[in-house]
């Protein structure tokens, strides 16, 4: 898919119960956006909404993710092929690691890993 551009907003909504992110993953052949709200499910666990242009959607809970970075914060989704992660970690510069993971047969593998800074 070439080369590709990300941007993350999270954003309090809702009288700040909520967290909205709107990543936008631009490529040289088109755009790929997401809507994803994390707040508290009805079973008071710290969960993740998430639905994407391509008509995906997926949800999943708060997890220990701290096997990646000591800080790192994750959330693990029953996806179609699986059990998936991903987590958000600081990194030394001041900005953020993002990354998500499959889980096989000897472990989690990564697929997906951004470095992000504060614009």
């Amino acid at each position: 898919m070439g080369r590709v551009a990300c941007t993350r907003a999270f954003i309090p909504i809702l009288g700040g119960t909520r967290v909205q992110l709107t990543p936008k993953w631009k490529y040289a052949r088109g755009t790929y956006e997401e809507l994803a709200i994390y707040g508290v499910g009805d079973d008071g666990a710290v969960r993740f909404w998430s639905f994407t242009s391509d008509g995906k959607r997926s949800e999943g809970t708060l997890a220990d993710v701290s096997d990646l970075h000591p800080q790192a914060i994750g959330f693990e989704a029953h996806m179609p092929s699986g059990l998936a992660r991903m987590a958000y970690w600081p990194d030394d510069a001041g900005g953020m690691g993002w990354a998500v993971e499959a889980k096989g047969k000897s472990g989690w593998k990564r697929f997906t890993e951004h470095h992000y800074t504060r614009v």
